[in-house]
């Protein structure tokens, strides 16, 4: 049952109010005085406070229930209080209002008027109380995921980010192939760190190729190795990734551009492994833990056969999908600190900067926004002028008599790299407007 804390001198008034508020399962404290009151807040907790403006006969000046407010808001910040005045002139309350009272009301006061501001500031502490109840719980579960799990120092503060590393640490420990999906920047190899760091081939090597960053026709040589003279400029052999991955993991980072034929080689490594290198008959052996990863989209790119589908469901027996940056604001401000580490902090207005940059470029872009800000402000502090963000487009409003359909909503997504944010903005949507579009034509939320 929630309590409500009356600090008034009129013993009559704080009668009518336990009458009225009794009859809808209120209960209610008096204090007759403001040390009463405070010291009842001290005592035990309540929901509300409904406290008088003047204490003293004769007194209508209201400065002692100005003082009297100013002291449950410095001891209890988050406390509603509802202000009452005899008074016709309320520029006092006002005044209060405007500092951080809930609400104020004239003596005498409509039951009504006073019982539908009491429920809606019930209603709304309930609401804040529930908010760090679960801000605790997820605190509690961070905290938690940090000492039994070796995180390689990654940022986990967002509820979406900790869902995708708390996964990651759960599948570490078996030896199935794990596919991270995710926009270019968002952090996908430092998941597949972790998973690295709590496997049961933590000890071995850790070993990463960028499928994207070596043309096609060495990728090969780059996956498997290569025996002297096996291609043009191959003066000696040289070992691939797994066999220097033997015995530890092995993380394919952008695998969609792989060629077909390494895709087939990776598969019957995957299956048997075993694989040769190239220009020799030799079978060699070796075990390895797969991790790779990927932006593209490899349904897509199955469907127009530029992917094979039984190497795609080999590497995905497990998906972790990591959102993008934009989708995790809590990540943010932490991992701003840590790109800072000890030198320059934000101003409130570079902080508040950030938060409201999109990140297209995901962590990536915001580690280098960091880094040159850093060199380049002239003050103790980095603001946002230092950052150099773009200003915000403004977003080009959708006709408000044309709805979006599925191939309009596709593109936009494609064009802003699927962040939820900056396509609904483009389509002249809420975020949830576009949400429940999308359910409506099967487009899938990645």
């Amino acid at each position: 049952m929630p309590s409500i804390l009356i600090i008034d001198d009129n013993a009559s008034v704080g009668t009518a109010l336990n009458v009225l508020f009794s009859l809808h399962d209120i209960d209610t404290l008096h204090a007759l005085s403001p040390e009463q009151g405070l010291a009842l807040l001290e005592q035990q907790p309540v929901d509300l406070v409904i406290q008088d403006m003047n204490f003293t006969e004769d007194t209508t000046s209201g400065e002692e229930g100005e003082a009297l407010f100013q002291q449950i808001r410095a001891r209890h910040p988050d406390l509603p209080v509802i202000l009452l005045t005899a008074w016709t002139h309320l520029s006092s309350a006002v005044d209060l209002v405007k500092a951080g009272a809930a609400d104020y009301l004239a003596k005498p006061w409509d039951d009504r008027k006073l019982l539908v501001t009491v429920n809606n500031l019930l209603e709304l502490s309930e609401t804040r109380r529930e908010l760090d109840r679960r801000r605790d719980r997820e605190q509690r579960d961070r905290s938690a995921l940090e000492a039994r799990y070796d995180l390689r120092g990654a940022v986990v503060a967002d509820p979406a980010s900790e869902r995708v590393v708390s996964l990651a640490c759960q599948v570490a420990r078996s030896a199935l192939p794990v596919l991270i999906t995710g926009p270019n920047g968002a952090g996908k190899e430092k998941i597949a760190e972790i998973i690295q760091a709590n496997s049961l081939v933590a000890k071995g090597p850790f070993v990463a190729l960028n499928c994207g960053a070596i043309p096609a026709e060495l990728i090969e040589a780059e996956l498997f190795g290569a025996e002297a003279g096996a291609y043009t400029g191959s003066n000696k052999a040289r070992e691939g990734k797994f066999e220097a991955a033997d015995g530890g993991t092995l993380f394919l980072d952008e695998i969609g551009n792989l060629s077909s034929s390494g895709q087939m080689k990776l598969l019957r490594v995957l299956e048997t492994g075993r694989f040769e290198r190239l220009g020799s008959n030799r079978e060699r052996q070796v075990k390895v833990r797969v991790i790779s990863a990927t932006n593209a989209d490899l349904p897509a790119m199955i469907r127009d056969g530029q992917f094979r589908e039984d190497l795609f469901y080999r590497l995905n027996t497990v998906e972790l999908a990591l959102p993008p940056l934009a989708e995790r604001p809590g990540d943010i401000l932490p991992l701003a600190e840590r790109f800072l580490g000890s030198g320059k902090p934000l101003s409130t207005a570079a902080a508040t900067a950030l938060q409201r940059h999109p990140w297209p470029g995901n962590v990536r872009e915001l580690r280098n926004v960091l880094q040159r800000a850093e060199l380049l402000a002239s003050g103790p502090r980095i603001e946002a002028g230092d950052l150099n963000l773009p200003r915000a487009a403004a977003p080009r409003a959708a006709s408000p008599t044309v709805d979006p359909d599925r191939s309009r909503i596709e593109t936009a997504l494609a064009h802003n790299h699927g962040i939820i944010a900056q396509t609904a903005a483009e389509l002249g949507l809420s975020r949830q407007a576009l949400y429940r579009r999308m359910d409506r034509y099967g487009i899938p939320r990645e």
